[in-house]
């Protein structure tokens, strides 16, 4: 069985969307999409391939009989082998089910009975673990998916759903990190200037604000995300279908500069200067204790190491697959290799559920403080 995973197409045929010519019969060819059906009529019309890349659901290994032999010379094809998804994914998303599930719950219901008044840490951890249960909570729809081979018995709505809230999950979670790393900043570096600023008022303010950026970006991934019936079953694109891969591609730049790119400058330059205060002696912290000041300092490492290691890896091996498969000549072995990256990061990506919890106990301190005015 020949395993299909890639289809790249060079791009050189994408400003050329008219068809080539006419068929000897006298039809017009047309295009075709990679579905059952398609794939039953080649051998009736000569189908015109897809201009730019076409994307196939994460996972999919497809068995495609012999392609049309008019295709144009410009356009070939890469393939290789995806089953090893068959045993990461499953394994990787049953190992975030299980930590992250009780984690986000246990978080929740400490808040929920033994926090009096929610202090400004309180209100953006607890958005965090909303967001993360929620999407904890698609995680065993994608487990029995990969399982089977990619087969998706679960409707089209379930589909949209889990890819909307992966992602809502991904930049939601980056985005309160960026409040949290705002309200952080002045309490270490200017304590009492600050005060009229870190108020509950101020915190619901911006997590208001966070729901309200992240969630209207993302309503197109109701759009793109869509079943398709390939190789006889039914599969959920992981990213959008084919012929709407570049439209996808564009939405994908604008979420990874205004959601990822922005906060994390954020989030380093709040880091860097607290970490300048922490370490360099002054009258800024000359009330704070020693063994105080050591664990602001690990807790801020610790920190952006998490948040470097969840999201950046991911967002560096997408864009470089994306640009790959844009590329006017493909280079088959190194999309496959930029592929794999991506892919194997994809998932690790949801550790960050794992991880919000673990922000909450270290702010332990922060949480137990009297809560700000309103």
């Amino acid at each position: 069985m020949a395993l299909w995973a890639e289809l790249a197409i060079c791009n050189s045929t994408r400003s050329r969307r008219k068809p080539r010519g006419k068929a000897k019969s006298g039809e017009a060819r047309r295009k075709h999409k990679l579905n059952g059906e398609a794939m039953k009529s080649r051998k009736k019309e000569k189908g015109e391939g897809e201009a730019g890349t076409a994307v196939l659901p994460e996972g999919a290994s497809q068995e495609i009989e012999k392609l049309d032999t008019n295709i144009s010379k410009e356009e070939r094809f890469c393939y290789f082998s995806e089953d090893y998804k068959q045993i990461y994914l499953p394994l990787t998303y049953s190992i975030i089910f299980m930590l992250g599930l009780p984690l986000n719950g246990t978080v929740l219901w400490l808040s929920w009975h033994q926090t009096k008044r929610w202090s400004c840490a309180t209100i953006n951890l607890v958005n965090l673990m909303v967001a993360d249960l929620l999407y904890v909570l698609t995680l065993p729809f994608l487990i029995i998916t990969y399982s089977l081979s990619d087969r998706w018995p679960f409707g089209e709505l379930l589909c949209k759903l889990v890819r909307f809230l992966f992602y809502t999950n991904l930049y939601s979670s980056i985005l309160l990190l960026t409040c949290i790393s705002v309200h952080r900043f002045p309490r270490v570096c200017h304590p009492l200037r600050s005060l009229p600023y870190r108020t509950r008022r101020h915190a619901l303010l911006g997590t208001a604000a966070t729901w309200a950026l992240v969630v209207p970006q993302l309503l197109p991934t109701l759009v793109f995300s869509q079943m398709d019936y390939i190789n006889g079953q039914m599969v959920c694109h992981d990213m959008t279908s084919p012929e709407h891969f570049d439209e996808f591609s564009a939405c994908g730049v604008v979420l990874m500069l205004s959601c990822f790119v922005f906060p994390s400058l954020v989030i380093l330059a709040c880091y860097s200067l607290m970490v300048r205060i922490l370490t360099k002696p002054g009258e800024t912290l000359m009330m704070v204790g020693s063994a105080v000041r050591a664990k602001s300092l690990r807790t801020t490492l610790l920190v952006c190491g998490l948040f470097t290691l969840c999201f950046a890896p991911f967002h560096i091996t997408r864009s470089l697959y994306f640009t790959l498969r844009f590329l006017p000549s493909q280079n088959c072995q190194l999309l496959m290799v930029a592929s794999l990256a991506y892919k194997i990061w994809r998932p690790l990506v949801s550790l960050s559920s794992c991880r919000n919890p673990v922000l909450y106990f270290l702010s332990g301190s922060e949480l137990s403080q009297k809560p700000e005015d309103d």
